[in-house]
C-alpha cells in the first residue's frame, strides 16, 4: 500500500479588487518542486478551516491574516506553520503557544533591505532631502550647512537578525552604535554594549539616532512612550521599522509638536493604512513610508524559495530552520 502523500494547506489573500478578479487568490509563485511531494491546497481565510482537516504543515502566505486562530479547531494533524514575515505577533494566541507545533518565519530575508531603509533614512534626515525636494519644487536656492553621519550615535532596540544587520551597517559608516535588548551585556560582537530595554528612559537620551527593530511582545508594546520620548535628545532621530504598536502615536506627536523629537521616519503603525485624520500626515517631521521597509524587488520570490527550501528539510525529516520560540515570539539568537 503506498502511504499517502503530506498536505501542506497555504493561506493566500484574495487579489485587490481594483487590479484584478476578487475571486482569484494571490498564489506564492515556485511551489512546483513541493506540488511534486506533497499534496497542496491553496485557499483563503474564509475556508482554512476546512483546508487543515488532515493538513500536516501550513504555510501563511498572507502573512498578516489572523484566520488561524479561528480554524485552530480544524487543525488536527498540524505540525508545523511557516510564516512568510519577520514578525509572527498577528499569529500568535495561546492554544498555539501551548501546542506541540513548530513555528518558522522569514529571518534572513528582510534583514539587509530594512538595514539600508533606516541607513538611509539617517542620510535623508542629515543631509536635509526634504527640505531641498520642497525649496526644488518651488524653485527656491536656499544655501544651508547638513549634518555629518560619521561619529553620531544609535540606539537599536531589539537585538534579533534585523538589529543586527542595521548595527553591522551603521557601523560601517562611523556611527557609534549601542543596542537595546532583554538582557543587558557587554562586548556583544555586532552591538558592543546591550542595555536594557525595560529600562529605556535612563538610555535613550544619550543617542542620536532610535531604531525601533523589536518584535512585537507583551514587553515591548508601548516601549516608546511618554517617558522615553520625553528623555530623548534634543533634535534625535527615532526610526520605527519593528511594529507600530511598539510606539505610543499620541505621546509621539506630543514629542514632535514640542520639539522634544528631532525628527520621525515610521514605516509600522498602530493601526494600517495609517488613518487620513492622524496629525502624523501633515507634520514636516515626520517621514511616511506604507510598511515597505523590507519589500525590495524580488522579496516574493525570496519568500517562497524559502519556504520551499524548509519544506524540503521538513519533508526529509531534517531541522527546519528558524524555528520560533512560541512563548518570546521570536527566533532566539544562538
Amino acid at each position: 500500500m503506498t502511504a499517502a502523500r503530506p498536505i501542506i494547506t497555504v493561506l493566500c489573500p484574495r487579489a485587490e479588487a481594483e487590479t484584478q478578479d476578487p475571486d482569484q487568490l494571490q498564489r506564492p509563485e515556485g511551489l512546483e518542486p513541493i506540488e511534486g511531494l506533497a499534496e497542496v491546497r491553496y485557499t483563503d481565510a474564509a475556508g482554512l478551516g476546512s483546508a487543515l482537516e488532515g493538513a500536516q504543515a501550513l504555510f501563511l502566505w498572507d502573512f498578516f491574516s489572523p484566520a488561524v486562530q479561528q480554524a485552530w479547531p480544524q487543525a488536527d494533524s498540524l505540525e508545523w506553520i511557516h510564516v512568510a514575515a519577520a514578525g509572527v505577533d498577528t499569529l500568535m494566541f495561546e492554544d498555539l503557544r501551548r501546542s506541540e507545533v513548530t513555528v518558522t518565519n522569514a529571518q534572513g530575508i528582510f534583514d539587509r533591505p530594512i538595514a539600508e531603509y533606516v541607513l538611509a533614512a539617517i542620510f535623508a534626515h542629515a543631509k536635509d532631502f526634504a527640505a531641498s525636494l520642497r525649496h526644488q519644487q518651488n524653485r527656491r536656492w536656499v544655501h544651508r550647512e547638513t549634518q555629518q553621519v560619521q561619529g553620531t550615535s544609535a540606539l537599536i532596540i531589539g537585538t534579533g537578525a534585523i538589529g543586527r544587520e542595521t548595527a553591522r551597517l551603521l557601523r560601517a559608516v562611523g556611527i557609534l552604535v549601542t543596542g537595546a535588548g532583554r538582557t543587558a551585556r557587554e562586548q556583544d560582537p555586532d552591538f558592543g554594549t546591550v542595555v536594557q530595554s525595560a529600562d529605556l528612559p535612563s538610555h535613550i537620551g544619550g543617542f542620536d539616532h532610535i531604531i525601533n527593530a523589536a518584535p512585537l511582545t507583551a514587553q515591548t508594546t508601548g516601549l516608546i512612550g511618554e517617558q522615553s520620548l520625553a528623555a530623548v535628545r534634543p533634535g534625535a532621530h527615532l526610526i520605527n521599522i519593528g511594529r507600530g504598536e511598539s510606539v505610543d502615536e499620541a505621546a509621539l506627536v506630543q514629542a514632535l509638536q514640542d520639539g522634544d523629537l528631532g525628527r520621525a521616519t515610521l514605516d509600522v503603525f498602530a493601526q494600517e493604512p495609517l488613518p487620513t485624520d492622524s496629525p502624523l500626515w501633515t507634520m514636516d517631521s515626520v517621514t511616511i513610508s506604507a510598511h515597505m521597509s523590507g519589500d525590495v524587488l524580488g522579496w516574493r520570490t525570496a519568500l517562497a524559495e524559502q519556504f520551499v527550501q524548509n519544506a524540503r528539510r521538513w519533508l526529509d525529516g531534517a531541522e527546519l530552520r528558524n524555528i520560533v520560540d512560541t512563548a518570546k515570539g521570536y527566533v532566539p539568537r544562538h
